[in-house]
């Protein structure tokens, strides 16, 4: 397929392209986010998937969303690949670090509507946790066969494997996703009955309460950034001592969705303190994953 600039010096035809491009935008979104973990990256990611569609002649390309999806994934591999090699960010948990994804909260007033749109089809924490883990290949052969229905004939384009190995790649993946990816309730109603339980206690310095709320196998992540050592806290009894602790700084905690899941966040003189994620199962939190990094949550735009 050859190459060719935006046609500039047709306007009715690259505006038919851009309208094309933004149908297909949240389902691009969609694949860079699950692909990277970062809604910044996933948004560079499809704003150059944009410049490459204006470089490219797509005059005979029968399914524009899929060709898209395709580039989108050979850009997220790249810099799958670059974020590897340089190890700037670990792999959760490896030498006691954490690296939480971004969290999409959905449910403040402020928050930007682009970020609405992941929610609805999301992906929890815990399992872009688990997605972290994956090698660059196998992340994507994973995210766009399984997640997203690519063929792996068009996945292999991608990865530039044959369609057999790339059947491997993914299965491999589904494996080890599968086998990490902790079990949960996926009764909305009675999720967020738990949250807000625990929310009251924590709040009233509950120890008891909380003990109730909490597995005894708890595990608790916190990521705090480059500036604050991150924190993994296993069993129900120092998970609850920290909740009471940590509350009594939150001027306010709000009730919100957190990858399309009841989560919290909470704040202090307006600015955002954390993002809590919960991993639930009967009727029990199994798992909290928490976002504390001030420049992360800085680029969320959550207030109180």
């Amino acid at each position: 397929m050859g190459e060719e600039t935006f046609p500039a010096d047709r306007p009715a035809e690259l505006a038919e392209l851009a309208e094309r491009f933004e149908a297909e935008r949240p389902q691009l979104r969609s694949v860079a986010y699950r692909m990277l973990g970062s809604l910044a990256e996933a948004e560079d990611a499809v704003q150059e998937a944009w410049l490459r569609l204006g470089r490219s002649d797509v005059s005979e390309v029968r399914n524009l969303g899929a060709w898209l999806t395709t580039v989108v994934g050979r850009i997220c591999l790249d810099q799958l690949r670059s974020r590897a090699s340089r190890r700037e960010d670990p792999l959760p948990e490896q030498d006691g670090q954490v690296r939480l994804p971004d969290p999409v909260v959905s449910g403040l007033a402020t928050l930007d509507p682009v970020h609405e749109i992941l929610v609805a089809d999301s992906v929890g924490i815990a399992l872009m946790v688990v997605l972290e883990t994956l090698s660059p290949a196998e992340r994507v052969a994973f995210v766009l066969h399984d997640m997203f229905d690519v063929p792996f004939d068009g996945i292999a384009e991608v990865l530039g494997r044959t369609a057999a190995s790339t059947r491997q790649l993914a299965s491999r993946a589904r494996r080890r996703v599968q086998g990490a990816t902790p079990a949960a309730d996926t009764d909305d109603t009675r999720k967020r009955a738990v949250v807000e339980a625990f929310l009251a206690a924590a709040r009233g310095g509950e120890f008891d309460a909380l003990l109730l709320l909490l597995a005894p196998e708890v595990l608790a992540r916190s990521d705090g950034g480059t500036l604050v050592p991150s924190v993994l806290r296993l069993g129900a009894a120092d998970v609850a001592a920290q909740a009471v602790a940590f509350a009594r700084f939150a001027a306010e905690a709000r009730l919100v969705l957190v990858n399309g899941s009841p989560g919290v966040v909470s704040f202090a003189d307006g600015r955002p303190l954390s993002v809590m994620s919960f991993t639930i199962h009967d009727g029990r939190i199994t798992g909290l994953d928490i976002l504390t990094d001030p420049t992360r949550l800085a680029t969320l735009g959550l207030t109180a």
